[in-house]
C-alpha cells in the first residue's frame, strides 16, 4: 500500500522504517531551496518514515508499507470541493505585507535572526491560486496523491490581513493534516474553536500572527498533535495579548503525548507546569519564554533522551535547579535567562558535547563557574551574565577552545585578572561583554583586529585601561562599542574609521578638552546612541543637524557652557536629552518643548537656565510622549506650563530649586501615570487643598512640596484617595521608568533610569535607579497649620513622612502607628500638643525619629525603636518624661495599682516595691547593655534592607542584552 501526499512542483519519497529504498521517479529534482525551507518550516518527518529525496512531477509526503510490490503510479487531481474551499479562504483576506514593527519580542527569541529575511522574501501566495489550474499545484498546498483531497497548507508569510473568520472555510478541509499560517497579521481576533474540529492535525503553527484573546480548550483535545506553535508578540495593549487557560494548558499536556514540539512562547498562561508534563518524552523542543510560568520546573524533564531545546525566558518566578548531566543527553539549547533558577552549575554540564546556546543570564546560580564549560567546542552562544556566582573567577586560556563561538557574555561574573590572549583565536565573535567585573591591566585595543566579524564589544566597568594609540592593523566595524571607566583621557583616533557606529558609550572616563570636530562624524551620521557623561569636556555643545536617527544623548556631568544648540532641534527621533550637571545658560528654546511628540526623557537639572518654562507641545503630532522631565536646579521664573497636562504619559517631574513662583498646579491630578513630584525649594504658595477640586494621586510615590510658601490645613480625609501609598507593600521587579528603544523599531534597546535627590532620616541623598517600592512625602518647611489628618495612616506603604518646620497643632494621629513601613519620621518645629501614641511602637523599621520643638507631654514609649531614639529626637518638648529626657516620670510605679491579687498577695509575701525597684534598675543595666549590642548591629541591618531597597549614588551604564543594546541611566534629579 501506498499513501502520499503531492505538489505538482515535485515529489518527497519517504520509506517505512526497513529504510526500503525508492529509486527516482522521472522529473525535475530542481528548486532544491524551496523544498529545504518546505522541510524546515513543517519540520523534519517521523519515524517510521524517513525523507530520501525529490522525485517526479510534484512533491509529496509518500507514507510506504513494507511490501515489495507498492507502487506510486496512481495520482488523483484535486477535489472539485476543495478547490471550491480553497478559493473561498482567498477571498476572506486582504493581502497587505506585514508590519510588526510596533510590536516586539518581551524576551527575544534568540535563533530568530531568519526572520527578516524571511519578511523580505515574501509575496502573498494566495494571489496566484487560479481556479483554472489543478489546487494542488498552487503554492502551498499538499494533497493526497490518492484521494485529491489537501492535507497540508503552508501560508506562513503570506501577507493575510484581517480577522480570521470563525466559520472560515479552511475548516471545510477535513483531511488537513498540516497547517503553518505564522507571520501573518489577523488583526487581533480571536482563534476560531472550529480549528478543534480538524481531528487529524499533526502540526500546527499560528505563530506571531496577530491573535488575540483565549485559547480556545478545542485545540487542548487534538490528541494526533506533533507539533503545535502558538507563539506571539508582546503587544503595549495587556487586553490584545494571547491567554490559555490553566485547565487548558493541563489538558494539552496530558493530551499531548505525540507531542516532540511545544511552542507557546509569550502566550500568558499565569500557571505552575502540570506534573503530566513528565509524560511527554517524545519532547525535542519546549519553548515556553514570557508564559508568567511560576511553581518549579520539573527537574527530570532535562533527562528526556530525545530534548534538544529547553527555552524558559523571562518566567520571572519559575523556580528550579540544573540536575546532574548524563553523557547520553541531546540537550543542544538550555535558555534559561530572567528565571528564579539556582543552586550550583554541575561539573557535568561539560558532558553536553552539543550544547550550542548556553543562556542563563539574570538567574540566581552560585559557586564558581565549572572550568567543563571550556570544553563545549560546540558553544555558539554563552551568557552567564547577572547570576550570584562568588569566589573570584579568572578566564582561561581553555577559552580558545570555544572556536565556533558568536556570542560571549559574561557581565558581572566575579571574573578577575587579565584577559587571556586565546581570545583572539575566536574569529566568529561578534559580541563581547566582559563589563561589570574586576579585569584588570592594559589592553591594547589592536588586540581585537583579528576578530573581523566582531559587531558588539563592551569592556565597561573594570579596572581595564584601553589604550588606542599605535594600531597598525585594521579594526572590525563596530556597531556597538562600550569602553566606560576605561581609563581614556582623549577620544580614541580609531573612531574616525568606524563608519557603522551606531552607540558608543566613553562615559565615566578622564577624557578633556573640548569636542572635536571630527567627532560627530563617526558612524556615517548612522549614530543612534551616544553617552559622554562624566568626562572633564568644556567648551560649547556645537553638533550637527545631519544626525537625524540618534534617539539617546547624555552629556550630563562635564563642563560644557553656552546655550542649547539649534541643530537639535533636526533629531527628530531624539528620545532621550540628558545634558544635565554642566554650565549652559540663556533660555530653554521653545522648539525644545515642541519635541514632546518623541521625546521621553529631558533632563537639563543643575545648569544655569534662566527665563520660564516654554509650553510642552506634540508639534502637530497626536501623541506627548514626555515620561521625565526634570529641570531642577535652575534659576527658572515664571509658572509652571499648564501644557504638561498633555503629558499623560508623565511618570516624572521634578521643578526643584528654582524660582518659580505660582499656586499649587491641582491640575497635575489628572496625570494618572505621576509617580514623582518635586516643586520643593520655589516659591510656591497657598493652600495645596481647595474644597470643589478633587485631589487624589492614584500613583504618586514621591511628593516633595518642602522649602515653599504654602498654608492653610488639610482635612482629615485629605490622603484617603492617594491611592498608590495605600497598597500594601510590593517589591517591583523592575525600574520605573525605563527607555526600551526594541519599542521603538530597533534591534538595540537603552534603558535611562532615573535618579532623585531628597531628604531622609535628617540627610540628603540620591536615589539612583528609584524603584517604585520606595514612598515618600515632604512638606516641611512651609506654613501648614490645623491638625495632622488622620488619613495619613491609610499610606500603608510610606517610607519617608517628613511633616517638619510647619506651624501643625493638635496631637500626634495614633493611625501614624498603621504605617508599618515608615523608616523615618519627622514632626518635628510646629505646635503639637499631647502624648506620643503608643501605637508607634508597632514600627519596627523606624531608623529616624524627631519630635523635637513641640509641646508634647507626658510619658515616651518604650517599647519597639522608641527606646533606641536619643534626646535629641525630643528636645524642647519640656513636658516629656522618660529615659531619653532628663525629666523622669513621676507615676513610674502606676501599673502595680493593676496587678491582679494573686500578684498583690506575692509581694505581700515578700515581694516588696523595694525589691521590685532593685530588680528594674538591675534590668535597666543589663537592658542599656544589650540595647548598645543591639544598636550597634542595627547600623548593619539598616544599611542592608535600606540600601537594599534604594542604592544610594551608585553609577549606572550602558549594558548590552544578549543581541539587544540595553544602554545605560543618565541621571535626574
Amino acid at each position: 500500500m501506498v499513501f502520499c501526499a503531492y505538489n505538482h512542483s515535485h515529489v518527497w519519497v519517504m520509506a517505512s522504517i526497513n529504510r526500503t529504498l525508492i529509486t527516482q521517479a522521472e522529473g525535475d529534482r530542481g528548486n532544491n531551496n524551496k523544498d529545504e525551507k518546505l522541510k524546515n518550516r513543517f519540520g523534519p518527518a517521523k519515524a517510521p518514515y524517513t525523507l530520501l529525496y525529490p522525485s517526479g512531477e510534484g512533491w509529496a509526503y509518500c507514507y510506504v508499507s513494507c511490501s515489495k510490490h507498492s507502487n506510486v503510479s496512481t495520482i488523483s487531481s484535486c477535489l472539485p470541493d476543495q478547490t471550491t474551499a480553497l478559493l473561498q479562504l482567498k477571498q476572506e483576506f486582504a493581502f497587505v505585507k506585514p508590519d510588526f514593527s510596533g510590536y516586539y519580542y518581551r524576551c527575544p527569541l534568540v535563533g530568530n535572526s531568519h526572520y527578516d529575511a524571511d519578511i523580505y522574501e515574501s509575496y502573498p501566495k494566495m494571489k496566484f491560486w487560479k481556479e483554472e489550474k489543478d489546487c494542488c499545484s498552487w503554492d502551498g498546498v499538499t494533497c493526497n496523491m490518492k484521494t485529491g483531497r489537501v492535507v497540508a497548507l503552508d501560508l506562513a508569510y503570506s501577507w493575510l490581513q484581517g480577522s480570521f473568520p470563525s466559520n472560515s472555510s479552511l475548516f471545510k478541509l477535513h483531511g488537513l493534516r498540516r497547517i503553518n499560517m505564522a507571520y501573518n497579521n489577523f488583526s487581533f481576533s480571536l482563534i476560531p474553536s472550529d480549528f478543534g474540529r480538524l481531528s487529524r492535525l499533526t502540526h500546527l503553527d499560528l505563530s506571531f500572527s496577530m491573535f488575540s484573546g483565549l485559547i480556545p480548550s478545542e485545540i487542548s483535545f487534538l490528541t494526533n498533535l506533533v507539533s503545535l506553535d502558538l507563539s506571539s508578540f508582546k503587544n503595549y495593549d495587556a487586553t490584545s495579548l494571547l491567554h490559555l487557560r490553566k485547565i487548558d494548558f493541563a489538558n494539552l499536556i496530558q493530551n499531548g503525548t505525540n507531542l516532540s514540539a511545544l511552542h507557546l512562547h509569550q502566550v500568558g498562561i499565569s500557571s505552575s507546569l502540570p506534573e503530566s508534563l513528565v509524560n511527554l518524552s517524545s519532547l525535542t523542543s519546549l519553548r515556553l519564554g514570557g508564559c508568567d510560568l511560576h511553581g518549579k520546573f520539573p527537574e527530570n524533564i532535562f533527562q528526556f533522551p530525545k530534548l534538544e531545546v529547553i527555552y524558559l525566558p523571562c518566567n520571572y518566578f519559575l523556580t528550579g535547579f540544573l540536575p546532574q548531566f548524563q553523557p547520553s543527553s541531546s540537550l543542544k539549547k538550555l535558555t534559561l535567562d530572567y528565571t528564579n533558577f539556582s543552586g550550583i552549575l554541575p561539573n557535568s554540564i561539560g558532558y553536553l558535547k552539543s550544547m550550542s546556546h548556553l543562556i542563563l543570564r539574570n538567574c540566581h546560580f552560585v559557586g564558581t563557574i565549572p572550568s567543563s564549560i571550556w570544553n563545549l567546542s560546540e558553544l555558539t552562544f554563552l551568557d552567564l551574565s547577572w547570576n550570584d556566582f562568588t569566589g573570584h573567577h579568572q578566564l582561561p586560556s581553555t577559552l580558545g577552545n570555544l572556536a565556533k563561538l558568536t556570542v560571549l557574555s559574561l557581565k558581572s561574573s566575579q571574573l578577575i585578572g587579565e584577559i587571556p590572549f586565546s581570545l583572539r583565536n575566536l574569529t566568529q565573535l561578534n559580541y563581547i561583554d566582559l563589563s561589570d567585573n574586576n579585569l584588570r591591566g592594559i589592553i591594547e585595543f589592536g588586540y581585537f583586529s583579528r576578530l573581523s566579524n566582531l559587531q558588539i564589544l563592551s569592556l565597561s566597568s573594570n579596572r581595564l585601561s584601553v589604550t588606542t594609540t599605535n594600531i597598525n592593523s585594521e579594526l572590525p566595524k563596530f556597531a556597538i562599542l562600550f569602553l566606560a571607566s576605561c581609563n581614556l583621557s582623549e577620544f580614541p583616533e580609531f573612531l574616525k574609521t568606524q563608519d557603522q557606529l551606531r552607540e558608543l558609550d566613553l562615559s565615566f572616563n578622564r577624557i578633556k578638552g573640548e569636542i572635536p570636530k571630527w567627532f560627530w562624524g563617526i558612524g556615517n551620521n548612522k549614530l543612534e546612541a551616544l553617552d559622554l557623561s562624566r568626562n572633564e569636556l568644556h567648551g560649547s555643545l556645537t553638533v550637527p543637524p545631519l544626525l537625524t536617527l540618534m534617539s539617546y544623548l547624555d552629556i550630563s556631568g562635564n563642563n560644557l557652557t553656552g546655550r542649547i544648540h539649534p541643530s537639535l532641534r533636526k533629531w527628530t527621533c531624539l528620545k532621550v536629552l540628558d545634558l544635565s550637571k554642566n554650565q549652559f545658560g540663556g533660555t530653554i528654546p521653545q522648539w525644545l518643548g515642541r519635541l514632546a511628540g518623541s521625546l521621553e526623557f529631558l533632563n537639563l537639572k543643575e545648569n544655569n537656565f534662566q527665563g520660564s518654562i516654554p509650553p510642552i507641545s506634540t508639534n502637530g503630532s497626536t501623541h506627548n510622549m514626555m515620561i521625565i522631565l526634570d529641570l531642577s536646579h535652575n534659576q527658572l521664573q515664571g509658572k509652571v506650563p499648564q501644557s504638561l497636562i498633555n503629558c499623560s504619559k508623565l511618570q516624572v517631574l521634578n521643578l526643584g530649586h528654582n524660582q518659580i513662583s505660582d499656586t499649587f498646579p491641582f491640575w497635575l491630578q489628572n496625570l494618572s501615570e505621576l509617580q514623582i513630584l518635586v516643586l520643593r525649594s520655589n516659591n510656591f504658595f497657598g493652600s495645596i487643598w481647595h474644597p470643589h477640586k478633587y485631589l487624589g494621586f492614584v500613583n504618586l510615590s514621591i511628593i516633595d512640596l518642602s522649602f515653599n510658601h504654602f498654608n492653610g490645613s488639610l482635612p482629615s480625609e485629605y490622603f484617603r484617595n492617594w491611592g498608590y501609598m495605600s497598597k500594601a507593600p510590593y517589591r517591583n521587579m523592575s525600574d520605573m521608568a525605563s527607555f526600551d528603544k526594541s519599542q521603538a523599531q530597533s534591534n538595540y534597546s537603552a534603558t535611562y533610569t532615573y535618579s532623585a535627590s531628597m531628604t531622609s532620616k535628617g540627610l540628603d541623598m540620591e536615589l539612583v535607579k528609584a524603584l517604585t517600592i520606595f514612598t515618600s512625602i515632604d512638606l516641611s518647611n512651609n506654613k501648614f497649620d490645623g491638625e495632622i489628618p488622620s488619613s495619613i495612616g491609610d499610606l500603608r506603604s510610606l517610607i519617608v513622612l517628613n511633616l517638619s518646620s510647619n506651624s501643625f497643632t493638635g496631637t500626634i494621629p495614633s493611625s501614624l502607628g498603621n504605617l508599618i513601613e515608615l523608616e523615618s519620621l519627622d514632626l518635628s518645629k510646629n505646635k503639637l500638643i499631647g502624648g506620643i501614641p503608643q501605637q508607634l511602637e508597632n514600627l519596627t523599621f523606624l531608623e529616624y525619629f524627631n519630635m523635637s520643638q513641640n509641646q508634647l507631654t507626658g510619658p515616651i514609649p518604650q517599647g519597639g525603636q522608641m527606646e533606641t531614639f536619643s534626646y535629641s529626637s525630643f528636645e524642647g518638648n519640656p513636658g516629656l518624661c522618660g529615659l531619653q529626657v532628663s525629666k523622669k516620670c513621676e507615676n513610674i510605679d502606676a501599673p502595680i495599682s493593676f496587678h491582679s491579687k494573686e500578684e498583690e498577695s506575692e509581694s505581700e509575701n515578700g515581694f516588696t516595691w523595694k525589691v521590685v525597684v532593685l530588680g528594674y534598675g538591675c534590668g535597666l543595666v543589663v537592658g542599656l547593655i544589650f540595647g548598645h549590642i543591639t544598636l550597634s548591629r542595627r547600623s548593619c541591618w539598616f544599611w542592608r534592607s535600606f540600601v537594599g531597597r534604594v542604592s544610594l549614588a551608585l553609577p549606572l551604564y550602558l549594558e548590552p542584552l544578549r543581541s539587544n543594546y540595553t544602554g545605560k541611566k543618565a541621571e535626574g534629579n
